[in-house]
């Protein structure tokens, strides 16, 4: 399986622990989280699959109206910009969150399209105590292919006490840092605006269901 086709499901299990979140949010233990809000995801996935399939930028309208509130877009898109942050003029910071947050929006739907029943098995919840940061580790079971380790990196956000979602890692490759390396070199050379554009671009891909093993984000 290629790792584009293990990004998309990194990028489905996100959603999955953002998922409903509100209404289990009172849960102190992620691993418990992570575990309850995958299955309640994909079951939802299984009970709107016939409208999907009529419209499938249904998907991005599930993300974004019930899914990103639960995903530090803001953490994450400073951890993409990385040692560029202090360059980067600061009236561009928020017009590049906001681009960043569509992007995730769109990488996310392409991702959920790619959902076909498959098995998630999550690890038993480990001790944490007073950690604000855990890894969440699971396995994706598919007949016919090999199984994907899968690890989710949350956090508990310093103002609201929630635990959200930033990145996510498929065999030890990190979401977040393979984003970060791609557009290192753009902001490098082009500058933030050129990033910016690339990103619109993106966001412009329409939602589709088929399956295939290109990279579309």
């Amino acid at each position: 399986m290629k790792v584009n086709r293990v990004f998309a499901w990194l990028a489905a299990m996100m959603l999955a622990l953002s998922a409903q979140a509100g209404a289990i949010e009172q849960t102190e233990d992620p691993y418990e989280l992570l575990s309850d809000v995958a299955t309640k995801t994909f079951n939802r996935i299984k009970e709107q699959r016939e409208q999907i399939n009529k419209n499938p930028e249904l998907l991005r309208t599930i993300v974004q109206e019930e899914l990103l509130p639960y995903v530090d877009y803001k953490f994450a898109a400073l951890k993409v910009l990385g040692k560029h942050f202090k360059s980067v003029p600061r009236d561009k910071i928020p017009e590049f969150i906001q681009v960043f947050r569509e992007y995730l929006i769109t990488t996310y739907a392409l991702a959920m399209a790619q959902y076909d029943n498959q098995e998630v098995v999550f690890e038993p919840g480990r001790e944490y105590e007073d950690d604000r940061a855990v890894t969440v580790r699971a396995l994706v079971k598919e007949p016919g292919r090999p199984d994907i380790k899968l690890a989710f990196k949350v956090r508990k956000s310093s103002n609201t006490e929630q635990w959200k979602a930033y990145d996510m890692v498929a065999e030890g490759i990190s979401m977040l840092s393979s984003k970060q390396s791609e557009l290192e070199a753009i902001i490098r050379q082009e500058g933030i605006e050129a990033v910016i554009k690339l990103l619109k671009e993106k966001n412009q891909q329409p939602i589709s269901l088929e399956k295939n093993d290109k990279e579309t984000a």
